[in-house]
């Protein structure tokens, strides 16, 4: 716990905080964002079930299989042929905005499907099987925030040993 030995030091706590927040907060969604592009990537190349909003994947056509495996891709493994549209998801931290997503044009398709193919969602899918881990890397960035960077009595659930 800090202590002011003037009131000027106690008032030059006060102005930090808000910087402090700031910072607090920014770090807190890097590691959100880092999350949620992680299982994002990891969810391509296996059948998701279904999880909130999001409709579990449906079965590849045999058709589609069958290209795959002609074209010397992976067989069974949905979403995934080269690589390029996994690697393609990344993230980006701006101010108090995260932003994950691919710039692969077809990954558009998969999350929403179209006419002729089904929707197989990858991104939001991983933000919603992260929920729990946001709300807590949040909210321990808000409090950690408030109080000027300093440690987190245990008392309030954040384990200040180890990365949320």
């Amino acid at each position: 716990m800090v202590e002011f030995k003037t009131l000027g030091d106690l008032a030059l706590h006060f102005a930090a905080l808000p910087a402090q927040q700031v910072i607090e907060l920014q770090h807190g969604l890097e590691v959100c964002a880092r999350k949620i592009e992680q299982t994002a990537k990891e969810e391509i190349g296996h059948y998701q079930s279904a999880v909130g909003p999001f409709p579990e994947w449906a079965e590849l056509a045999d058709s589609t299989e069958q290209d795959k495996a002609a074209h010397g891709y992976p067989v069974d493994a949905p979403l995934l042929r080269s690589g390029e549209m996994r690697e393609s998801i990344t993230h980006e931290v701006h101010g108090l905005e995260a932003v994950i997503g691919s710039k692969d044009p077809k990954m558009v398709y998969h999350e929403f499907g179209t006419a002729k193919m089904p929707p197989r969602p990858v991104m939001g899918p991983a933000a919603f099987r992260n929920k729990d881990f946001i709300l807590k890397v949040i909210g321990k960035a808000a409090v950690s925030g408030l109080v000027g960077g300093e440690r987190i009595h245990p008392s309030l659930g954040y384990d200040n040993d180890k990365e949320v």
